[in-house]
Parts: structure tokens; C-alpha cells; sequence
């Protein structure tokens, strides 16, 4: 995601910085800083996109970190990672005279840059203002409320995109299981629910690469999801069924495209695939 979002800012000419810097390098946009302070400096806004809390404190921390160069500049959190690294982060921001808005997208990389794909927005009014002309740049803006509410939303909706993809390879699996054309299987499924276009190599070839998104880290957002909901007791019995259906691929598959949980039930004998609706639907 994070090159995508480069590339689609190339005309702002991005400093860029990643913890493998042949990654960044390979962007082939912009120019590559030796450490996030180095990328940090001189910049008017700054964007991160980590795979998680743990990621994002190093990024921020140390001498050499995000935060030890901040001064003023506004700063965009586009990963998916909860809410506990806003708030760590926010008030050190504050004192060094740097906002913040967390802003997380809707949609693989490649939608993204296709343009096609939605930035969620949390934060200080003047501060959203300030980060909508980049944002712009990278598909449709909508702002969601206070610092943290885009954060919250994104594990909902990709609660959702996990719901659909669990459902998805179980009903394409049991649809060509009971004697029907997989084709015409798909096309029911994806009538419904449109998304699916974009992974008809998973469901239909069994083919999931290139990855779009991972099941080890969409295995981490529903564990994201589920911590969020339990906080106001929350009742998600089927995103606890998912979540469990998903972790069990990742353990398999966590390198592949979400599609690959489709795997788990060409595999999986009847009495396994009991067992494992009751375990999660006891989560």
C-alpha cells in the first residue's frame, strides 16, 4: 500500500523511507531517506503506512525516529493498527507543534491506484483541512469524525471484507460440491456482492497471487476488530466465527491473498469443519 500511495503522489515529488530500503528503492519515485527522521525533516506533511502498532513505534521511536525530527508538519497515519498508537502518539506530536489525522483507505492497492479507492478521516477540523488536498490525490475523502473514528471504522468495514470472503469461499466450495457449473457459481456471488470481481483468479483458479492483501494481517485486524468490540461489550458472535475460520488459514497460508481461505474447505473433512463452527461460535 505504501507504494501505491507513493506513486500516486509522484508529482509531489515523496521522500521516502522503508525498513527494507531495496522496497523503497523499487518504487522508483521521488527519492530514498536513509531513516524516517531524514524523511521527516523538511517535509510539510508525512505519511506512514505500517503493518501494525509495533511497526509504527519504531518507525516513531528513537533518535533516528519519525518524532525526532517532527516540527510542525502535519502527520497522516494511513496503516491499519487500532487506536492505542494515536493516542501514544498524539500529545508528543502536539508538544513539537505537529498534528495529526488518522486516515486509513478502502481498498487493495491496486483500486487505489486506480483511483477508486476511500480515505477515511479522523481529526481536528483544521487539521483534516489541512491533509484534503493530498488526500484527494489518493481517491474520495470522507471525513468520520474525531482522532481515532477512522481507525475504529476501517476494522469494521474490514470486518466486513472478511465476512464476505469467508462466506464467499464456503459458498463457491459448496456450490461446485454440489454439482454446479464454478462459473455460475461465481457470478451469483459476485452478483451480490460486487467486490468479488477483483479476486475471481482466487475463487475460480485457486490462484492467490500477487497479494492483494494478506491472511496474516487480515488475521490481525479481526483480532483488531474483536478487541475493539469487547471494550463496550460488544455481541459479534459471526466476526468471531470469521476470525477463527481466517486464523486457521493464515496458520497455512498467511503469505497469500485473503482468497486463499477457500483452501481450508477443499481439505478440511466434515467432521473438522463441525468442530470448527463450534469452537467459533463459542469465541
Amino acid at each position: 500500500m505504501g507504494s501505491a500511495i507513493a506513486r500516486r503522489l509522484e508529482g509531489l515529488e515523496p521522500v521516502l523511507w522503508n525498513r527494507t530500503r531495496a522496497r523503497a528503492e523499487q518504487v522508483g519515485v521521488g527519492h530514498v531517506a536513509a531513516n524516517p527522521a531524514a524523511a521527516v525533516s523538511g517535509a510539510d506533511i508525512v505519511i506512514s503506512s505500517l503493518t501494525g502498532a509495533a511497526a509504527l513505534r519504531n518507525a516513531f521511536g528513537g533518535p533516528q525516529g519519525a518524532l525526532a525530527a517532527a516540527q510542525g508538519q502535519l502527520f497522516v497515519e494511513m496503516s491499519t493498527s487500532g487506536t492505542e498508537f494515536l493516542g501514544e502518539i498524539e500529545p508528543q506530536l502536539r508538544l513539537r507543534g505537529s498534528g495529526i489525522v488518522d486516515a486509513p483507505i478502502l481498498g487493495a492497492p491496486t483500486v487505489l491506484l486506480g483511483g477508486g479507492a476511500a480515505i477515511l478521516v479522523g481529526g481536528a477540523p483544521a487539521d483534516q483541512k489541512q491533509a484534503r488536498p493530498v488526500l484527494e490525490m489518493l481517491g474520495e475523502v470522507r471525513s468520520v469524525g474525531p482522532l481515532g473514528s477512522a481507525a475504529r471504522l476501517k476494522l469494521v468495514a474490514n470486518s466486513m471484507l472478511a465476512a464476505i470472503t469467508v462466506a464467499a469461499a464456503e459458498l463457491q466450495a459448496a456450490g461446485e460440491a454440489a454439482g454446479l457449473d464454478q462459473n455460475q457459481v461465481f457470478w451469483a456471488l459476485a452478483r451480490l456482492a460486487p467486490a468479488l470481481e477483483m479476486r475471481r483468479a482466487g475463487y475460480l483458479e485457486r490462484r492467490h497471487e500477487p497479494t492483494l492483501f494478506a491472511l496474516r494481517d487480515l488475521a490481525k485486524d479481526l483480532d483488531l476488530a474483536l478487541e475493539l468490540f469487547r471494550r463496550p461489550a460488544a455481541w459479534a458472535p459471526l466476526t468471531s466465527l470469521v476470525r477463527s475460520l481466517v486464523s486457521q488459514a493464515a496458520d497455512a497460508d498467511g503469505d497469500l491473498d485473503i482468497t486463499a481461505v477457500i483452501e481450508r474447505y477443499s481439505v478440511a473433512p466434515a467432521a473438522e469443519a463441525r468442530a470448527q463452527v463450534r469452537f467459533g461460535s463459542a469465541a
